[in-house]
């Protein structure tokens, strides 16, 4: 794996402590890299009402873009568990939608990593060029 990889799984296992879940006590932590190097970490926040929760992942792409970000290469993230845990649905959608075809790096508790593309996650993705209509 890529020394730039590793330290954003670093990354993403530091964002993971700051986890809000008390009520699942799903910890998830994610870290973006920007095509320039900067590093934009986030972590998932419940609520009480479970659909107002937000992902560690669109976390750390709303952090980007809000402060002036818009192109990424790759995103780490960390759980608890030992197996490999992939984004959910709404989170391969926003990845693809606003960082494109990035490497995603999928981080367990026992310290091994794994690389997949974000097209691998969510073949056919819906985007903008969906939404561009042709012209009468």
């Amino acid at each position: 794996m890529k020394k730039q990889y590793q330290l954003l799984v670093e990354h993403a296992q530091k964002a993971k402590t700051f986890s809000l879940s008390p009520y699942s006590h799903f910890r998830v932590g994610a870290a973006l890299l920007t095509t320039d190097g900067k590093i934009f970490s986030g972590t998932n926040i419940e609520n009480s009402s479970y659909s107002l929760t937000i992902c560690a992942e669109r976390t750390a792409l709303f952090k980007a873009i809000s402060e002036g970000e818009n192109k990424f290469s790759a995103i780490a993230i960390a759980t608890d568990q030992n197996e490999f845990i992939s984004p959910c649905g709404a989170c391969r959608q926003v990845i693809m939608d606003l960082a494109g075809n990035i490497d995603v790096v999928l981080s367990n508790n026992n310290g091994k990593s794994k690389v997949l593309k974000a097209s691998t996650l969510i073949p056919f993705a819906f985007g903008d060029k969906n939404l561009k209509r042709s012209k009468k």
